[in-house]
């Protein structure tokens, strides 16, 4: 049961009886202890939700606050805000070891947020304990990632990470608040940049200096919108409906502490997208000249279950590319090939991906089927990725209420047509 202990008197006891001997106002009498005068004299001692005995101590002359510190822990039990005051004292590390672990199951994503941890995050908070991380140093820590001058994104990102340890340490009633949402901690944004979309020519012009083995690569993304680990992790024989005319996006190839492994789309997430004529006749074609080779490698994870997959494009021995690899001796020297420049943030794969979009929204088709065939979550990301790629959509929505004017009795000078 719940009680505050004086450890420095005890009621004396009868020594032939063992009764508590009283005085005369009928109190006990107390005598002083062993520890008598030695450290704190009074501890509160309850019994946790978890189950487990607690305990709390407080000095010489201080016997209110110990008897208000039991109320209030009385309190937050029955109202379930209880915290464990010695969880305060656990140390950022070890928490976020343990919310790591909650995590994404991709091993590339949790080493990552190791990398993250270990570089930036550590060095800062590791050795704190919870209960010291308040918003003045968080705000600290921000300022340092300022100096540093880190991009906004990679600032959202650490941020992101930090606040949802702390947010795991309030889930597990270690502390109460998160003062990563203090009104006080200035949270980085992140800034999506104008995505820049090729010209029509640049597309045949890169894929014309790509080397025969691999050109078709160009084709499969700009055509389906796939990601380039999707592309390298491509099988017509498995992924290609023929009678639905659809393509089923359901792995990709990618590097996981230096070994390669098959693995899910991005997000864990497969799935549909249509697939013109002209590009089965093209895979078709390219097969006739260097058929898909069987390629065996772990799904999941680096020691996952070993899976076979005939792969579109492999390397000249049969093995799979890792995108790394591909890039460097597939992707840029094209663009030398072909008297191209080029540009790192604007020429890399993902512009295929970006083409696709373009070409379907300027054909009508909806940000919401562009969403599906893209593999986004939330077609809101879509349309912000894509949004200034919409500006036609405005005349045509001028064109159609001017269309529908005539329909609705106006003569367009502001008055009722006779």
């Amino acid at each position: 049961m719940a009680h505050v202990e004086d450890r420095w008197y005890r009621a004396k006891r009868d020594e032939a009886t063992g009764e508590v001997v009283l005085n005369g106002r009928g109190k006990p009498v107390m005598e002083p202890t062993e520890l008598c005068g030695k450290g704190l004299r009074y501890r509160v001692r309850y019994i946790a939700p978890n189950g487990r005995e607690r305990s709390k101590s407080f000095p010489d002359r201080q016997k209110k606050r110990a008897d208000d510190f039991l109320i209030e822990v009385e309190s937050d039990k029955r109202e379930g805000k209880y915290i464990d005051p010695k969880g305060a004292r656990k140390k950022f590390r070890d928490q976020a070891e343990s919310w790591v672990k909650a995590q994404s199951p991709d091993p590339a994503t949790r080493l990552a947020l190791r990398s993250r941890l270990d570089s930036q995050v550590y060095p800062e908070f590791g050795e704190m304990w919870l209960g010291g991380i308040g918003p003045e140093q968080v705000r600290d820590w921000v300022e340092k990632l300022d100096v540093r001058k880190y991009s906004d994104n990679y600032k959202a990102v650490l941020f992101a990470l930090v606040s949802g340890v702390l947010q795991s340490a309030v889930d597990d009633k270690l502390i109460r608040e998160n003062p990563c949402a203090s009104k006080s901690v200035r949270r980085p944004l992140r800034r999506s940049p104008k995505v820049v979309i090729w010209k029509q020519d640049r597309l045949p012009a890169v894929r014309g200096g790509m080397q025969p083995r691999h050109e078709i690569a160009a084709a499969v993304g700009a055509g389906v919108g796939m990601r380039q680990g999707e592309i390298l992790g491509f099988s017509p024989e498995l992924d290609i409906d023929r009678d639905g005319m659809v393509v089923h996006v359901q792995r990709q190839v990618k590097l996981v502490a230096g070994t390669l492994m098959f693995a899910l789309p991005k997000r864990g997430k497969d799935r549909y997208a249509p697939v013109a004529p002209p590009l089965l006749r093209e895979i078709d074609a390219y097969q006739d000249v260097f058929p898909a080779v069987e390629v065996t490698l772990p799904w999941g994870r680096p020691d996952g279950e070993l899976v076979t997959v005939p792969l579109l494009i492999t390397r000249p021995s049969g093995e799979a590319y890792s995108g790394d690899l591909f890039t460097k001796v597939a992707w840029q020297p094209a663009f030398g090939n072909a008297g191209l420049e080029y540009r790192p943030r604007v020429d890399g794969m993902h512009a295929l991906r970006h083409l696709y979009a373009s070409v379907l929204l300027a054909r009508g088709v909806s940000v919401k089927e562009l969403a599906d065939y893209l593999g986004h979550a939330d077609p809101g990301f879509t349309l912000k990725v894509y949004a200034h790629l919409l500006d036609d959509s405005h005349e045509r929505a001028r064109k159609a209420v001017e269309a529908a004017w005539k329909v609705w009795g106006f003569d367009g000078d502001g008055l009722a047509a006779a």
